[in-house]
């Protein structure tokens, strides 16, 4: 096997530096999910995380890792929401100037939490513009630091702890389900799984619109697609990372897509059963288990809901619609 970009100590050194910093998320477990999955689901809540979702770690880990000279200079980001909020926060918790550049369509929720952490948000137009190309003038210019939501090592590293510590809490599994958008989490955490579980099988779920993770594990390279329509905003972005995918292919690591509306079907459950917030995006693994898409009969599942940052006209939609279900 290649030399991947990070192992589990990489992971061990960001759990340790992250202490502190983020919150150690709960596990939820409901009887309803159980019995309509024949399986034992475990969900790790990171919507219940500091700034609402897993972000808030690897973005933590990465200005930490910096020197303290170079972090002073401070820190720019691209990010559609999450990443945006955990780099304006993190940077706001080590005392350092934060520039996000965010795409003009971004959920206002998220455009206004991220400036609330004191971050300075540049707009782009995500159809249109590179935000990465944006992003790096402006760091260029400022002299700061980019830090990128998920082809990075000490960001894969940061979200890599969600798994790391499920495990901690919850032992052996069968299988680990993980949203995937650039690919940072669920590298990261099937890294960090692996080595506690080495026969355990990682899913990673992308909206059904958007073929970037399916696509660049068939092609054995990064494939870029266009912007998809889905509610699944986080996870719009039209490549996943060079880094995220290598680990992915050396793990060989499964991706399914889901639609919107299982998604919202998940959405909904969560609200109406377990009582939890839980965006599109960071319902995506449910979603696919609920959806038949993972088989999970007889086995102990871990499901991370990685986000809880949803705007109230999407959430008010979803549970009022009745092509949503029962929930």
């Amino acid at each position: 096997m290649p030399a991947l970009p990070i192992d589990a100590d990489d992971v061990a050194r960001a759990a340790d530096r992250i202490g502190g910093h983020a919150h150690r998320t709960p596990v939820l477990t409901s009887r309803h999910l159980d019995t309509r999955t024949g399986a034992t689901v475990l969900l790790k809540a990171e919507h219940l995380q500091r700034v609402g979702a897993f972000k808030l770690r690897g973005a933590t880990n990465a200005l930490a890792a910096l020197p303290d000279a170079v972090r002073e200079r401070g820190v720019v980001a691209f990010s559609s929401g999450n990443h945006a909020q955990a780099v304006a926060c993190a940077a706001g918790r080590f005392g350092v100037p934060a520039t996000i550049v965010m795409p003009a369509d971004a959920p206002a929720v998220k455009v206004a939490a991220t400036r609330s952490y004191g971050a300075h948000v540049v707009t782009y137009d995500r159809y249109t513009q590179d935000r990465a190309a944006i992003g790096a003038a402006i760091a260029a210019e400022q002299g700061a630091s980019l830090i990128p939501p998920f082809d990075h090592p000490e960001v894969m590293a940061g979200q890599g702890t969600v798994a790391r510590e499920l495990l901690e809490q919850v032992g052996h599994l069968d299988v680990l389900v993980v949203p995937v958008g650039g690919g940072g989490l669920i590298s990261g955490c099937a890294v960090a799984a692996r080595a506690v579980c080495p026969d355990l099988e990682v899913v990673g779920v992308e909206p059904a619109a958007r073929r970037a993770a399916r696509d660049a594990l068939a092609a054995g390279q990064v494939v870029e697609v266009p912007v998809p329509s889905t509610m699944l905003d986080g996870q719009q972005t039209t490549t996943v990372g060079h880094r995220p995918l290598a680990v992915l292919r050396a793990l060989e690591v499964r991706v399914v897509g889901v639609t919107d509306v299982e998604v919202a079907h998940a959405v909904r459950l969560l609200a109406l059963r377990l009582k939890q917030v839980v965006e599109p995006s960071g319902a995506a693994g449910l979603a696919a288990v609920l959806a038949g898409h993972v088989a999970v009969d007889g086995r102990r599942v871990g499901i991370v809901l990685s986000g809880g940052n949803i705007a109230p006209e999407v959430l008010a939609r979803i549970l009022s619609a009745p092509e949503y279900g029962p929930g």
